[in-house]
């Protein structure tokens, strides 16, 4: 029996392939709740969404040359549900005003959709079974639409703007369940207020989030956490459970202690006990974490926070392989939008990735959908076997490029 080696040719751009993981019909019922149509006779949400997707995959550096780009590919809009290319001034005027909302939901429902689907053994190890990490990464704008951080700078005499992008996600399944955009001014502990997880649940943060009075509402909700303990940090040590000096260069607990810390609520002092775990890796470097779980293991409290790398992972994903770097709009609403459509994106390519049940790098499945972006090839065998991929395209000499008309 001779094998197949001829990868399938399918009768829709790789772009029209990604869109189908959005189901049209939740597309359209959400479409009408929020009235997101309203007010538009031509640049509906639907030809909105695909300008963003195509612009955001593609990596196009403005709404200019997004629009430039779809009008290239005159030939295969009609595979994408448009009847023309958007102009620049419909696309710019619905970004600046179609609500950032309706984006903002349909990430949501996208992430219950596959929730399941890209569950994996991320906790594998743990006692904790639903571990959530919290973090936040702030994006530069050129502009100062939101405030943004720091000193002001000595030449402009003035600071700029910028945006601070706050998530929880699950690392069962490695995306975010609940993101918030403000401004990059705000302090990461105000997202903790908003975080809502299920009880006996455990989060895990860097240090920058420390806030004794969330952490005794967590605790009386029987919600745990980990974290890193600050240097400057008052403390009475209750009982000492580990006090060794232990071997260098060998990863171990080498104190561990109940203590207790005082903070102030309504003018009223208080009272809070946590453990509290030193832990020296191979390198020699010190670590100092504090649970509100007294029962855990030590070790177990260890790599709980070693599993905060997820988060930094999704960051470095989503400012690695999308375009950041350069806004389409210049109000809050347009920056906005951007992002929530940036992290659909992630989550649309991450599902693909996952499909393809293969070990390439985010980045290069990012890369792939670039370049093929307008080519018929089946989108999921492009991943498993690029080389085949490309073969089968050019000795079938489908014109594929971006600028065919």
């Amino acid at each position: 029996m001779v094998k197949n080696t001829e990868i399938k040719l399918v009768g829709q751009p790789i772009l029209k392939q990604v869109l189908n993981l959005v189901d049209s019909v939740a597309f359209k019922r959400l479409v009408e709740s929020k009235c997101s149509d309203r007010y538009y006779k031509s640049f509906k949400t639907w030809p909105h969404f695909v300008t963003m997707m195509f612009g955001i995959l593609s990596r196009c550096d403005s709404m200019a040359e997004t629009c430039e780009g779809l009008r290239a590919m005159s030939g295969k809009l009609n595979h994408l549900g448009l009847s023309k290319s958007p102009a620049k001034s419909s696309a710019g005027d619905g970004l600046r005003n179609r609500k950032a909302a309706f984006f903002e939901a349909l990430y949501y429902k996208l992430t219950a959709q596959y929730a399941s689907f890209l569950s994996d053994s991320q906790t594998y190890g743990l006692t904790i079974k639903e571990l959530f990490i919290v973090d936040s990464t702030t994006i530069r704008l050129f502009t100062d639409i939101l405030k943004g951080v720091g000193r002001n700078p000595k030449n402009d005499g003035k600071k700029k703007g910028g945006l601070k992008v706050h998530m929880l996600i699950d690392a069962s399944q490695s995306i975010a369940k609940f993101v918030k955009i403000t401004e990059a001014k705000m302090h990461d502990k105000q997202f903790m207020k908003e975080i809502q997880v299920p009880a006996y649940s455990m989060l895990v943060f860097d240090k920058a989030y420390n806030f004794y009075r969330q952490f005794a509402y967590w605790t009386n909700k029987h919600i745990y956490f980990v974290t890193r303990q600050k240097t400057n940090a008052i403390y009475t040590v209750m009982q000492t459970l580990i006090d060794t000096a232990g071997i260098k260069n060998k990863a171990m607990i080498y104190r561990e202690e109940i203590i207790e810390i005082i903070y102030t609520e309504n003018k009223e002092k208080k009272k809070l006990i946590l453990k509290r775990v030193c832990y020296r890796d191979e390198k020699n470097r010190h670590y100092v974490f504090i649970s509100n779980n007294l029962e855990i293991d030590s070790s177990e409290i260890a790599l709980i926070y070693k599993k905060r790398w997820g988060i930094e992972l999704l960051f470095k994903k989503m400012k690695q392989n999308f375009q950041l770097s350069y806004f389409y709009g210049e109000n809050e609403n347009a920056i906005r939008t951007q992002v929530w459509c940036t992290l659909i994106a992630q989550l649309l390519l991450t599902v693909l990735q996952k499909k393809a049940a293969v070990k390439k790098a985010f980045s290069t499945v990012a890369t792939l959908i670039r370049i093929h972006l307008v080519s018929l090839l089946d989108v999921i065998e492009l991943i498993q076997n690029t080389k085949r991929a490309w073969k089968i395209q050019t000795s079938k000499v489908i014109a594929t490029t971006l600028f065919d008309t």
